[in-house]
Order: structure tokens, then sequence, then C-alpha cells
């Protein structure tokens, strides 16, 4: 899930720090991809008249074909991609997963009752949440990358997590996911809208940390102070609270602790049961391996292999699985140029230039507020302008 209309939040208070772009801007750079959301909104997606994609047998082929024609839009366009699949969760995150199951449950209810008496649009909606990413969908997942010749990593834990310690540690580049609570884990820089589909028009979405931060004039616990009141998987927020609220609060108080000490207690009521030191600490220091132990290459492709699996076991095209082996051949051998980036290491920004950062941000937010102050200003008026007025 993440963190709740936490891109709400940067948008408004911190729009720098966003930059929207085409997928070939990343040409030649190393990515950590979340694999186990990517999967799931595979499953979504990837689907015929509403349904998922099943091979003659009836099994399930929607998170194979996601996984191997995003892919292989990604090796098109120069970048080199490496997965990352969720280990267990933590245990604070047992409540939410209970009431995600619960949610499913309800929807696959509903959702055999719109197949009696609903519209084609309840169907789908309902069909939609049912889905849900199977161990047998992420081992075929992974049995299909290492045929492609694109590596994986199996994480302790969160894998968003570990994508953005193996971003920091400078690794890769990026960590892709649509998760938000990928920026807690201090992922310098977070793509999101990567792996998904051509068709969508969507374009790839940049989020800079450093720009977060000081458009936001928050230190990283802080931060995560503000990700925790507006909702992450671990624990129930404070009922009333929403984004404008909680970012006051933090800005005003600095902690949860001093957010609850001078809280209204007649306007809100703090859950009985609000295990925030935990999700912290959770969010602070999650369970990752170190990169420095994380060893990964990318291989020339398996093509009898992936041809074996994707033609003889799931029934895909068999012209267009060796048309993709050879795009992936052909990029392995020729997809060796690096960017100039990748000869260098970041160096933290100095006072001055964060200092400058915050500035640029505080610009760019009063200038969005003052266009949106005209633009009410001259709704109004057009109101106002008696009917056939020049």
């Amino acid at each position: 899930m993440g963190i709740k209309q936490l891109y709400q939040v940067i948008s408004e208070a911190a729009p720098d720090a966003i930059k929207n772009g085409e997928i070939k801007n990343h040409f030649g750079r190393k990515v950590a991809i979340d694999a186990s959301m990517s999967i799931y909104s595979f499953l979504i997606a990837v689907r015929s008249e509403g349904q998922v994609l099943t091979s003659e047998t009836g099994e399930t082929t929607s998170h194979l074909m996601g996984m191997f024609y995003r892919t292989l839009r990604m090796v098109d366009n120069g970048i080199k991609p490496l997965y990352v699949f969720d280990g267990k969760p933590p245990t604070l995150k047992s409540g939410e997963l209970a009431k995600r199951t619960a949610r499913k449950f309800e929807a696959q209810e509903a959702h055999e009752e719109a197949k009696e008496v609903g519209t084609a649009e309840e169907i789908e909606k309902f069909s939609r949440r049912t889905v849900r990413a199977t161990r047998e969908h992420n081992e075929e997942c992974k049995r299909l990358l290492k045929l492609m010749g694109i590596p994986y990593l199996d994480a302790p834990c969160e894998a968003e997590a570990q994508c953005a310690i193996l971003a920091k540690s400078g690794k890769v580049y990026a960590a892709a996911s649509e998760d938000m609570d990928t920026l807690c884990f201090e992922t310098p820089i977070l793509l999101r809208h990567l792996t998904f589909s051509e068709q969508r028009k969507q374009p790839i979405q940049e989020i800079h940390l450093d720009r977060v931060m000081a458009g936001l004039d928050m230190t990283r616990e802080q931060f995560i102070d503000l990700c925790i009141l507006l909702g992450c998987d671990y624990c129930d927020t404070i009922p009333k609270v929403g984004p404008t609220t909680a970012l006051k609060l933090i800005r005003q108080y600095k902690s949860i602790e001093g957010v609850i000490e001078n809280l209204d207690k007649d306007k809100y009521k703090v859950p009985d049961y609000f295990p925030y030191q935990d999700a912290r600490e959770l969010l602070m220091n999650p369970e990752v391996v170190p990169a420095d132990e994380c060893d990964f290459k990318w291989d020339a492709p398996d093509t009898e292999g992936l041809v074996d699996f994707l033609v003889g076991g799931k029934g895909f095209n068999e012209d267009r699985v060796r048309s993709g082996a050879a795009r992936l051949s052909k990029n392995q051998t020729t997809a060796q140029q690096s960017r100039l980036e990748g000869f260098f290491k970041v160096i933290p920004k100095t006072e001055e230039e964060l200092a400058n950062l915050k500035r640029k941000n505080e610009e760019k937010v009063a200038e969005k507020k003052k266009r949106a102050k005209l633009d009410a200003k001259a709704k109004k008026d057009s109101k106002k302008a008696p009917r056939g007025a020049n």
C-alpha cells in the first residue's frame, strides 16, 4: 500500500522534487525494481475482456506476459533492470495483511454477486479487487527472469527497502516502485510508472529525495513521522488527521510525541493501539542485505529455454518469444554504453546547495499558489458577469 497521499503532499509542498520524463531518458542506467509490486500490477493490468490471461489449461499467464514484454520494453530503451522480490513481512504488517485478506474475501463475494446481477463495470471493478499475487506467480517470474538473463534478488523482508539500499549505495541509479514508502528507506531517486505499458502513455515519474526534504524542510526522522501520520502499512492513523493537518502538525511539533502531547483531545482521538514507535523503527532501520553483499549480473538469454517454458508450457506465440529473445541478445551485446554519471560517486549536497533547493521550491510553491488564486478570481468574475455580456 505504501504511504497514503504522500504524493499529494509532495506535489503541493515540494513540487520541484518531481520530474516527468520519457523512458528513453534512462538509457544506460541500472534500476532496482520492486518485483512483487510489479507482478501484482501485471495481474491487474494484463487482461482480456476483464479477466486475467490464461493458458489453454487454465493457468494464469498475465504475470508472465507482463514480466516478459514490460521487461523487453525497458531493455529496448537501454535500461538494465534488477528485480527484487519480497521476503517475509514484518510482524507489525500482519494487521494490514489481515485487513487486505478480509477485503479480498468481501470483494470475491461481491464479484460473484455482480456476475449474477451486476453491470460489466461492476464485474470488472470487483474482479480487480480479488487479484492476489501468489508464491507460484513469484516462482514462475523468477524462472522467466533467469531464462531472460535478467538478474533478481530475494529480499529478507520488504522489497522496496532492499531496492532503496541498492540505490543509496550507488549500485543502481534508482529504486522503481509504485509504493511511496520507498522514499522512507532513503532511495535518493524513486522511479514510478516504469513497468507500465507503453499504451498507457504515462510519463516516467522521477522523485528526488533531497528535493523532497528541502521542500518540506524536514529531517529524515520528521519525514518518517509525517508518513506514519499519513498512513503506512505498520499501524493505524489518528482519525480525522488528513494530509494537510499531518503536515502542519509535524512542522509545528517536530515529532509524533510532540503532536500527541499537543493534540486537541476533544477533536482527535489517538487509537488505543498505536505502535508508531515500532513503525518508526521499521522505516528507519529496515531489514535488508547490505549492498556490498548483493551480487548480480546480466546474462545472455536462453532462447530455447524461453520457448520451452513460454510456448510449450504457457501457450505463448513462438515467433514473438523468439523475437523477444533476439532483442535481449542484441541489447546484451550492444547496449554496453555507460552514462557519465556511472563513473562518479554521488557527493552529498552542501548546506548552501540545500538552501538553494529550499529557496527554489518555495518560489515554485508561491508561484503555484499565485496562479491558483488568479484562476479562482477569474472563475469567480466570470460567474458574476451578466449573461450576454461581451
